[in-house]
């Protein structure tokens, strides 16, 4: 893909708004081709060369904070990560952190954006309680990863695989190498159109937290 100023080699499923992104880095700003028709929501990028963290875009969070995959840090402010600029429906944009952009280091991302009927990415707002949000997907979700961007937390994950049935509640957690764990302290409906938090658990529901997921 020659869209971007770094040439970078791309799988996509642009029906199914998913890529896969090979690129070696530059250490100067730059963009990238993703091979997608929308612009991204979330992008998961590694460096393949180096020990670095795994750092997230998402676009409920916007383009001048990050996440990382492997830490449960707040998201944090910097534009040597997406250089503060948003992804279009061709490139996304890098700055010259070492955990996206360093000179002649190799790098993987994996792109997403929302699909209608497929996939979501987005954003709810806690409330604390056990009838907590229902969140709107416009399906019935199979996968759900929740993390809670405003303060400390877990890259939470559910799926219907494991919990068949509602409420789910075995629990994985990205940035963890510990077993999965059964509790009332992490359950959600998935529902024919979107799911519900059904824990008042401060990583899911906490008070006026905020939460990203992909779904």
């Amino acid at each position: 893909n020659t869209a971007g100023s770094i040439q970078s080699t791309v799988r996509a499923n642009a029906t199914y708004g998913q890529s896969i992104v090979s690129y070696t880095g530059s250490g100067s700003n730059a963009t990238i081709g993703h091979g997608l028709s929308s612009a991204p929501e979330m992008i998961i990028v590694k460096n393949r060369t180096n020990a670095a963290n795994w750092e997230v875009y998402h676009s409920a969070i916007g383009n001048t904070k990050h996440l990382r995959l492997n830490l449960t840090s707040a998201e944090a402010t910097s534009s040597t990560r997406w250089n503060d600029t948003s992804p279009t429906n061709s490139l996304f944009t890098l700055g010259t952190n070492g955990g996206v952009n360093e000179n002649a280091v190799n790098y993987i991302a994996y792109a997403f954006h929302s699909v209608s009927g497929y996939s979501k990415f987005g954003s709810y707002t806690g409330n604390g309680s056990t009838t907590g949000p229902s969140v709107t997907t416009g399906f019935k979700p199979a996968f759900l990863m929740v993390k809670r961007s405003n303060t400390t937390g877990g890259w939470n994950i559910l799926d219907n695989t494991r919990s068949p049935t509602n409420p789910a509640n075995l629990r994985l957690e990205a940035q963890d190498s510990a077993a999965e764990g059964a509790s009332d302290s992490y359950k959600v409906d998935f529902n024919a159109t979107s799911f519900q938090l059904k824990t008042n658990n401060a990583e899911w529901n906490g008070n006026n937290d905020t939460f990203i997921y992909m779904a």
